[in-house]
Protein backbone atom coordinates (compact mmCIF):
# COMPACT_ATOMS: atom_id res chain seq x y z
CA UNK A 1 0.00 0.00 0.00
CA UNK A 2 1.01 3.29 -1.16
CA UNK A 3 -1.36 5.57 1.02
CA UNK A 4 -1.24 6.33 4.34
CA UNK A 5 -4.83 5.20 5.09
CA UNK A 6 -7.18 3.19 2.57
CA UNK A 7 -11.02 2.56 2.94
CA UNK A 8 -12.02 -0.94 3.51
CA UNK A 9 -14.79 -1.78 1.32
CA UNK A 10 -17.30 -2.32 4.32
CA UNK A 11 -15.88 -0.32 6.68
CA UNK A 12 -14.07 2.79 8.71
CA UNK A 13 -10.40 3.51 7.25
CA UNK A 14 -7.48 1.47 8.60
CA UNK A 15 -5.27 2.96 10.02
CA UNK A 16 -1.53 1.52 8.93
CA UNK A 17 0.39 0.05 11.68
CA UNK A 18 3.80 1.73 11.41
CA UNK A 19 3.18 5.10 12.93
CA UNK A 20 1.53 3.56 15.85
CA UNK A 21 4.18 1.48 16.53
CA UNK A 22 6.30 4.43 16.36
CA UNK A 23 4.23 6.15 18.89
CA UNK A 24 3.88 2.93 21.13
CA UNK A 25 7.91 2.59 20.86
CA UNK A 26 8.94 6.00 21.81
CA UNK A 27 5.92 5.92 24.81
CA UNK A 28 7.28 2.98 26.19
CA UNK A 29 9.90 4.46 28.27
CA UNK A 30 7.82 6.73 29.66
CA UNK A 31 5.37 4.24 30.75
CA UNK A 32 8.53 1.67 32.43
CA UNK A 33 9.38 4.75 34.11
CA UNK A 34 6.21 5.65 35.72
CA UNK A 35 5.54 1.68 36.54
CA UNK A 36 9.21 1.52 38.08
CA UNK A 37 8.26 4.99 40.70
CA UNK A 38 4.69 2.90 41.40
CA UNK A 39 6.71 -0.33 42.47
CA UNK A 40 9.47 2.01 44.40
CA UNK A 41 7.14 4.27 46.07
CA UNK A 42 4.67 0.49 46.96
CA UNK A 43 7.92 -1.35 47.77
CA UNK A 44 8.11 0.29 51.41
CA UNK A 45 4.00 -0.48 52.14
CA UNK A 46 4.22 -4.26 50.58
CA UNK A 47 7.25 -4.44 53.09
CA UNK A 48 5.49 -3.33 56.01
CA UNK A 49 2.47 -5.09 54.81
CA UNK A 50 4.81 -8.51 55.18
CA UNK A 51 5.92 -7.54 58.36
CA UNK A 52 2.91 -6.45 60.06
CA UNK A 53 1.37 -9.79 58.50
CA UNK A 54 4.65 -12.28 59.94
CA UNK A 55 4.43 -10.40 63.31
CA UNK A 56 0.40 -11.10 63.49
CA UNK A 57 1.30 -14.41 62.64
CA UNK A 58 4.07 -14.73 65.33
CA UNK A 59 1.62 -13.26 67.86
CA UNK A 60 -0.99 -15.66 67.18
CA UNK A 61 0.82 -18.90 67.15
CA UNK A 62 2.22 -17.60 70.48
CA UNK A 63 -1.32 -16.84 71.92
CA UNK A 64 -2.13 -20.40 70.47
CA UNK A 65 0.97 -21.97 72.32
CA UNK A 66 -0.21 -20.25 75.27
CA UNK A 67 -3.68 -21.52 75.01
CA UNK A 68 -2.56 -24.71 74.49
CA UNK A 69 -0.48 -25.03 77.71
CA UNK A 70 -3.26 -23.66 79.87
CA UNK A 71 -5.85 -25.91 78.47
CA UNK A 72 -3.41 -29.10 78.67
CA UNK A 73 -2.30 -27.74 82.45
CA UNK A 74 -6.06 -27.58 83.48
CA UNK A 75 -6.75 -30.90 81.58
CA UNK A 76 -3.91 -32.46 83.70
CA UNK A 77 -4.91 -30.38 86.87
CA UNK A 78 -8.67 -32.35 86.46
CA UNK A 79 -7.05 -35.51 85.74
CA UNK A 80 -5.60 -35.78 88.99
CA UNK A 81 -8.81 -34.45 91.04
CA UNK A 82 -10.24 -37.12 89.20
CA UNK A 83 -7.61 -39.63 89.84
CA UNK A 84 -7.93 -38.72 93.63
CA UNK A 85 -11.26 -39.35 93.73
CA UNK A 86 -11.21 -42.82 92.41
CA UNK A 87 -8.47 -43.72 94.41
CA UNK A 88 -10.35 -42.64 97.87
CA UNK A 89 -13.51 -44.38 96.38
CA UNK A 90 -11.21 -47.45 95.38
CA UNK A 91 -9.90 -47.17 99.17
CA UNK A 92 -13.33 -46.88 100.24
CA UNK A 93 -14.48 -49.95 98.42
CA UNK A 94 -11.84 -51.92 99.94
CA UNK A 95 -12.64 -51.16 103.69
CA UNK A 96 -16.28 -52.02 102.76
CA UNK A 97 -15.51 -55.18 100.97
CA UNK A 98 -12.81 -56.39 104.03
CA UNK A 99 -15.74 -55.25 106.75
CA UNK A 100 -18.22 -57.71 104.46
CA UNK A 101 -15.48 -60.40 104.63
CA UNK A 102 -16.49 -60.60 108.90
CA UNK A 103 -19.80 -61.19 107.99
CA UNK A 104 -19.22 -63.47 105.24
CA UNK A 105 -17.34 -65.60 107.47
CA UNK A 106 -20.09 -65.73 109.99
CA UNK A 107 -23.00 -66.50 107.28
CA UNK A 108 -20.89 -68.84 104.80
CA UNK A 109 -17.64 -69.50 106.48
CA UNK A 110 -14.08 -68.72 106.32
CA UNK A 111 -13.37 -69.69 102.67
CA UNK A 112 -16.49 -67.48 101.02
CA UNK A 113 -14.96 -65.00 103.61
CA UNK A 114 -11.23 -65.65 101.97
CA UNK A 115 -12.38 -64.56 98.86
CA UNK A 116 -13.99 -61.28 100.17
CA UNK A 117 -10.57 -60.41 101.62
CA UNK A 118 -8.69 -61.34 98.64
CA UNK A 119 -11.06 -59.17 96.27
CA UNK A 120 -10.26 -56.32 99.02
CA UNK A 121 -6.88 -56.86 98.76
CA UNK A 122 -6.71 -56.88 94.74
CA UNK A 123 -8.71 -53.54 95.10
CA UNK A 124 -6.60 -51.98 97.57
CA UNK A 125 -3.59 -52.91 95.56
CA UNK A 126 -5.14 -50.90 92.25
CA UNK A 127 -5.38 -48.29 94.05
CA UNK A 128 -1.97 -48.03 96.05
CA UNK A 129 -1.03 -48.31 91.92
CA UNK A 130 -3.16 -45.73 90.93
CA UNK A 131 -2.18 -43.37 93.91
CA UNK A 132 1.81 -44.25 92.67
CA UNK A 133 1.73 -43.26 89.20
CA UNK A 134 1.54 -40.00 87.37
CA UNK A 135 -1.65 -39.28 84.98
CA UNK A 136 1.07 -39.04 82.04
CA UNK A 137 1.89 -42.67 83.21
CA UNK A 138 -1.70 -43.51 83.74
CA UNK A 139 -2.18 -42.36 80.06
CA UNK A 140 0.76 -44.11 78.77
CA UNK A 141 -0.43 -47.52 80.34
CA UNK A 142 -3.70 -47.39 79.22
CA UNK A 143 -2.67 -46.69 75.84
CA UNK A 144 -0.26 -49.66 75.83
CA UNK A 145 -2.94 -51.49 77.25
CA UNK A 146 -5.35 -50.86 74.14
CA UNK A 147 -2.75 -51.44 71.22
CA UNK A 148 -1.95 -54.80 72.92
CA UNK A 149 -5.03 -55.94 73.57
CA UNK A 150 -7.79 -53.75 71.81
CA UNK A 151 -10.84 -56.47 72.02
CA UNK A 152 -10.51 -56.60 75.92
CA UNK A 153 -10.24 -53.02 75.98
CA UNK A 154 -13.53 -52.43 73.93
CA UNK A 155 -14.87 -55.39 76.23
CA UNK A 156 -14.14 -53.64 79.08
CA UNK A 157 -15.02 -49.77 77.93
CA UNK A 158 -18.40 -52.05 77.09
CA UNK A 159 -18.56 -53.39 80.69
CA UNK A 160 -17.85 -50.31 82.24
CA UNK A 161 -20.29 -47.81 80.53
CA UNK A 162 -22.67 -50.45 81.41
CA UNK A 163 -22.35 -50.35 85.22
CA UNK A 164 -22.23 -46.76 85.08
CA UNK A 165 -25.27 -46.52 83.29
CA UNK A 166 -26.93 -48.70 85.76
CA UNK A 167 -25.66 -46.95 88.76
CA UNK A 168 -26.69 -43.41 87.27
CA UNK A 169 -30.59 -44.95 86.26
CA UNK A 170 -30.71 -46.45 89.86
CA UNK A 171 -29.72 -43.07 91.06
CA UNK A 172 -32.10 -40.62 89.78
CA UNK A 173 -35.23 -42.44 90.49
CA UNK A 174 -38.64 -40.30 89.48
CA UNK A 175 -39.07 -36.46 90.39
CA UNK A 176 -41.18 -35.41 92.06
CA UNK A 177 -44.68 -34.14 90.93
CA UNK A 178 -44.93 -30.34 90.96
CA UNK A 179 -47.87 -29.24 93.12
CA UNK A 180 -51.10 -28.41 91.13
CA UNK A 181 -51.78 -24.62 90.01
CA UNK A 182 -54.88 -23.35 91.35
CA UNK A 183 -57.35 -20.57 90.16
CA UNK A 184 -56.37 -18.34 93.55
CA UNK A 185 -52.46 -18.12 93.16
CA UNK A 186 -53.19 -16.65 89.15
CA UNK A 187 -56.20 -15.05 89.59
CA UNK A 188 -56.02 -12.81 86.00
CA UNK A 189 -55.41 -16.30 83.89
CA UNK A 190 -58.01 -17.92 82.11
CA UNK A 191 -59.15 -21.21 83.25
CA UNK A 192 -57.55 -23.98 80.95
CA UNK A 193 -60.11 -25.95 79.43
Amino acid sequence: MTDESATLPDGPQAIEAEPVKKAATRAAPAAKATADKVAAAAGPAVAKTKAAAREAGSKVRAEVNKLKGEATDKAREVATEGKDRATSALDSFAKLIDDAANAVDDRLGDQYGGYARTAADAVAGIASQLRGKEVDELFEDARGFVKKSPALAIGAAAAIGFVFARLVKAGLGEAPAAPPVTEDEYPDTPPIV
